[in-house]
C-alpha cells in the first residue's frame, strides 16, 4: 500500500513537473540570447565619443524644436530606454532624443545616448508602434555597444573617427559633418553595421518591444512601409541598414516567442503629433541641407529654431498669457515651463522663449525685444560673482548697469540677479534686461536672460518672476 502510493505520488509530480514546463512563459526557453561582442573600450568611452559626434551632427543638422513632438519622442524613448533587458543597462549612459528637420525616413542613435529621429520617419509610420520599433532597433546598438565593438575591430584608425564614421554615413553621406571630421576613408569603412549586427539589433529590438508593451511585429512592418514609401528604394533608412528579405521574417519568428499583452500600436498623441508635423511647411531633405550649408535653409516655416523672420522685430506684442507650457531643454538637464503664447527658438548652447513680433533679424544678427534666454556659459572663475561678471563682460553692448548683485535662488541653488537698462540696437527703444545666474556642478555659469521694453516691463515681470520659479535644474 505503501509502495503503490509513493508511485502514485510520483507519477503526479511528475505530471505536476510537466506541466509547470508548458505553462512557463514560450520566452523562457526559445527568446534568442544575444552576447556582447568584443570591445576594447569602456562604456564612458562611448559616451565621450557619442557627445563628440553628436556635437557634430547638431552643428550640421537643423533640431526640429517643436516642443510637443520632442516631448512626445521623449516620452517614447525613455519608455523604450526602461525596457532594456538589465544585462544590457549602463549606468554611464545617458539617453536623449531629438527630432531632426528632415524628409528623410530615418533615425540614428549614437554610442552613450544621444539618439536622433528624422521627422519624415514620424511623418512615414503608419502608427506609434512602427516608430518604437524603429526606435527601438536604434537603441539596441547603443546597448549592444556596436560602435565602439566595430571601432573595435579597426584600432588603426582610433575610436572616435571609428565613431564618427559610422555617425557620418546614417546621417547623409559624405556630405555630413561627421563624415568630413573622420575623413572619408574612414567614412566608407565605416559605411555599415555588419549584418550580424543588424541582425542582433532587430532581435533585441523586438525584446525591447515587447518588454516596453509594444508589439515587435511593428518593427517588421516599419521596414515594408518604408519600402512602400520610398517607391522601393528604402530611403535614408535602408541605405545605411542592409535590409535581406528575410529580415522581416526573421522578427516575426523573434515575436512568436515573447509575451505581449494588449500592444500598444497607436495612439491619440501619435495622432496628434503627426497631423502637426504634417500642417507644417515641407521639411528639407537631407541633399538639400547638405547643399545649402546651413542648418536651417531660408523659407522653410517648420518651426525650427532657426526659422526667424528676415525683417526686424516689430508691430505688437501680445501680453504673456496666463496658461503655461512646460519644455525639456539641453537633454533634460533644464525643465520650465513659460506662457503658451510664446514660442521656442534656439541653438546648441542656448535656447529662447518670446511671443509673436518680438524676435526677429536685424543686420544679419537676431534680435529681440520681449522674452528669456536660457543657456550655459563657461567661465574662467570658479566664484559665481567673479564668473557672473565675466559673463556679462561677454554679452558687450552699451549695457547700463541699474542695480547692484541681489542674492536669489534658482532650482533651489543659490544664485545672483542683476538688472540693467539697454537700448535695442533693431529698434532704438529703452530696455530693462535682469540677468539671474547659478552655477552648475560642473563649475559652468547657468544663467537667465529676461527683456522687455523699459515701458512695457512692469507688465511682464509677473511671468518672468513665473518662469524663473518654475526653473529645474537636472544636471
Amino acid at each position: 500500500m505503501i509502495r503503490k502510493n509513493y508511485y502514485s505520488l510520483q507519477r503526479v509530480m511528475a505530471m505536476l513537473a510537466v506541466f509547470a514546463i508548458f505553462a512557463m512563459p514560450v520566452s523562457v526557453f526559445t527568446q534568442t540570447k544575444i552576447s556582447y561582442h568584443s570591445n576594447k573600450y569602456k562604456p564612458a568611452d562611448d559616451v565621450r565619443a557619442g557627445r563628440q559626434a553628436a556635437a557634430e551632427a547638431e552643428q550640421q543638422f537643423p533640431l526640429l524644436n517643436d516642443a510637443q513632438t520632442n516631448n512626445y519622442v521623449s516620452r517614447v524613448g525613455m519608455r523604450l530606454v526602461s525596457a532594456i533587458p538589465p544585462e544590457f543597462q549602463h549606468p554611464e549612459f545617458q539617453y536623449y532624443f531629438k527630432v531632426i528637420n528632415a524628409s528623410d525616413i530615418n533615425a540614428f542613435a549614437l554610442p552613450g545616448g544621444p539618439m536622433y529621429v528624422n521627422r519624415g520617419m514620424i511623418e512615414a509610420a503608419r502608427n506609434e508602434g512602427e516608430m518604437a520599433g524603429v526606435m527601438a532597433h536604434e537603441l539596441s546598438h547603443v546597448a549592444l555597444r556596436h560602435g565602439t565593438a566595430q571601432a573595435s575591430k579597426a584600432q588603426k584608425y582610433g575610436l572616435l573617427a571609428g565613431i564618427l564614421g559610422i555617425g557620418g554615413q546614417i546621417l547623409g553621406g559624405p556630405a555630413g559633418a561627421a563624415a568630413q571630421v573622420a575623413g572619408q576613408g574612414v567614412g566608407v569603412y565605416f559605411l555599415k553595421f555588419s549584418r550580424e549586427y543588424e541582425t542582433e539589433a532587430d532581435i533585441l529590438g523586438a525584446q525591447i518591444m515587447a518588454r516596453a508593451g509594444y508589439d515587435p511585429r511593428d518593427l517588421a512592418n516599419m521596414f515594408q512601409t518604408i519600402e512602400r514609401q520610398s517607391g522601393g528604394g528604402g530611403g535614408g533608412f535602408m541605405s545605411s541598414h542592409p535590409s535581406p528579405a528575410n529580415r522581416y521574417a526573421r522578427i516575426n519568428q523573434e515575436a512568436q516567442y515573447l509575451r505581449i499583452v494588449n500592444p500598444v500600436r497607436d495612439s491619440r498623441e501619435f495622432a496628434q503629433v503627426q497631423s502637426r508635423l504634417r500642417g507644417m511647411g515641407r521639411a528639407p531633405s537631407m541633399q538639400e541641407i547638405a547643399r545649402s550649408g546651413q542648418r536651417y535653409p531660408n523659407g522653410e516655416n517648420t518651426g525650427n529654431t532657426g526659422n526667424y523672420p528676415n525683417n526686424p522685430p516689430g508691430g505688437r506684442v501680445g501680453y504673456p498669457s496666463t496658461q503655461y507650457q512646460n519644455y525639456s531643454e539641453f537633454g533634460g538637464a533644464l525643465r520650465v515651463s513659460v506662457p503658451s503664447n510664446w514660442r521656442e527658438l534656439g541653438g546648441n548652447n542656448s535656447v529662447w522663449f518670446a511671443p509673436e513680433g518680438a524676435y526677429g533679424q536685424s543686420q544679419n544678427q537676431v534680435v529681440f525685444t520681449h522674452g528669456v534666454n536660457f543657456g550655459v556659459f563657461q567661465a574662467q572663475s570658479t566664484n559665481l560673482q567673479q564668473g557672473t561678471n565675466e559673463f556679462l563682460n561677454s554679452l558687450g553692448g552699451n549695457l547700463r548697469q541699474q542695480s547692484g548683485y541681489q542674492r536669489t535662488t534658482i532650482s533651489g541653488r543659490t544664485g545672483l540677479s542683476m538688472t540693467l537698462n539697454n537700448v535695442n540696437e533693431a529698434t532704438g527703444r529703452a530696455e530693462i534686461i535682469t540677468v539671474v545666474t547659478t552655477q552648475l556642478r560642473n563649475g559652468q555659469l547657468f544663467y537667465m536672460i529676461a527683456v522687455a521694453p523699459s515701458n512695457e516691463f512692469n507688465s511682464y515681470q509677473s511671468a518672468f518672476r513665473n518662469i524663473l520659479r518654475s526653473v529645474q535644474l537636472n544636471d
